[in-house]
C-alpha cells in the first residue's frame, strides 16, 4: 500500500505538461534563465549553466530525465515530489536555484574554463547579497575549475564561500553515470543532515561572517 501511494505521489506530481518543441529547443541557445532566489534562504543550489530544455520551458532541470527534483524530495529538502512548472515553491521551504553560468547550451562541457572561473566570481557576489546559509553546487568537476580548486571532492568543503557554508553534490544530469538515483538521494540526504544539525547547533544569529578561508573574491 505505501509502495502504491508513493507512486500515485511521484506519478501526480509529474503531471502533463506542455513540452517544448525541438525548433523551440534548439532556439534556446544561449538565452538567459532566471534565479530562483530570495533573501535569507537555507539553501541556494547552483547548478552548471542551463540546459536547452530548461531554457525553452524557463524552468530549472526541466529536462525529463534530469534527477534534481526526484533528489531533492527523495533526500528531505521538500515534502513532496516537485514539477519544474512549479519550481516558486522552493522558496517557500528555503530553497533557491542559480547557476554558475548564465546562458544555456546543449551540454555543460561546451562552457570555457573563463566562462566557469567567472561564474565563480559572480556567484560569491550573489551569495553575499542574498546570504543564503548553504551554497550547494551540483557538479564537482565545474566547482574545481570555477574555483581552482583541483583536488576537491563531493561533500562538504572545508571553505566557505560569501559567508555560507559549501557542499559539492554530484551533477544530477541523466548523463552522469557515475551516481544512481538512489545514490544521488543519498548525497542531497547528507546535504540535508548536514544543514539540520547545523541548524539544531547555532543560534539565528551565528552565520560565518568572517572572511577566513573563503573562496572566491
Amino acid at each position: 500500500m505505501g509502495g502504491q501511494a508513493k507512486q500515485q505521489e511521484l506519478t501526480t506530481a509529474r503531471r502533463v505538461r506542455p513540452r517544448p518543441t525541438p525548433a523551440e529547443v534548439a532556439a534556446a541557445a544561449d538565452r538567459l534563465l532566471p534565479d530562483l532566489i530570495a533573501p535569507d534562504l537555507d539553501v541556494l543550489f547552483c547548478g552548471i549553466n542551463p540546459g536547452l530544455y530548461s531554457a525553452a520551458t524557463g524552468w530549472h532541470f526541466a529536462r525529463p530525465g534530469n534527477r534534481f527534483w526526484p533528489a531533492l524530495h527523495r533526500g528531505g529538502f521538500t515534502p513532496h515530489l516537485v514539477d519544474p512548472a512549479d519550481q516558486a515553491e522552493l522558496l517557500g521551504h528555503g530553497l533557491g536555484i542559480t547557476n554558475l553560468a548564465a546562458r544555456a547550451s546543449a551540454r555543460a562541457d561546451e562552457l570555457t574554463r573563463d566562462e566557469l572561473v567567472e561564474g565563480g566570481r559572480l556567484l560569491v557576489r550573489k551569495v553575499r547579497r542574498y546570504r543564503p546559509r548553504w551554497v550547494a553546487v551540483l557538479g564537482v568537476t565545474a566547482y574545481r575549475t570555477a574555483f581552482e580548486r583541483r583536488t576537491a571532492r563531493i561533500g562538504r568543503q572545508p571553505e566557505t564561500i560569501g559567508g555560507a557554508h559549501l557542499w559539492v553534490l554530484p551533477n544530477p544530469s541523466g548523463l552522469n553515470a557515475h551516481f544512481t538515483g538512489p545514490g544521488l538521494a543519498a548525497e542531497f540526504a547528507a546535504l540535508r543532515a548536514a544543514t539540520l544539525a547545523e541548524t539544531r547547533g547555532q543560534g539565528p544569529g551565528d552565520r560565518l561572517k568572517s572572511g577566513l578561508g573563503q573562496t572566491g573574491s
